[in-house]
């Protein structure tokens, strides 16, 4: 099974000069658990991730004047659609997170999440005789 086939195509794209709070209501109303950050200016493509929310409301900064910019991950791992769920799974062990954004072409069609790829293996993995 590919990326293509587990990819959520509901892709939030956000500025970094969003705040804090204007991301996790985007991606609250949307549903999803990450959000890709655009910056023209600069690095171009990060990931700003309902942890990276999380991690900055611990440390007591405040979601109102905090921007995108300052907790995105820009040093981003990228799937291609044609990856295996495999290859996938493999690069988010490896890395540590639970998000991928998948590119094809020069922009992001999809992102794929632990969660996409366990929806798509558990019905497979029912059907294996024990």
């Amino acid at each position: 099974m590919l990326v293509r086939d587990a990819m959520s195509t509901v892709v939030l794209t956000i500025g970094p000069t969003h705040t804090l709070r204007q991301a996790a209501r985007l991606m609250s109303a949307r549903r999803v658990g990450a959000a890709v950050v655009l910056d023209e200016d600069s690095s171009g493509l990060g990931i700003l991730t309902e942890r990276d929310i999380l991690n900055s409301l611990a440390h007591g900064q405040n979601p109102d004047t905090e921007t995108a910019c300052g907790h995105t991950t820009t040093d981003v791992v990228f799937a291609a659609p044609s990856w295996t769920l495999e290859e996938a799974a493999s690069a988010m062990s490896h890395g540590g997170f639970r998000h991928l954004i998948v590119l094809d072409g020069n922009g992001p069609v999809g992102i794929v999440s632990v969660r996409d790829i366990i929806r798509r293996w558990a019905p497979a993995r029912q059907n294996v005789p024990a």
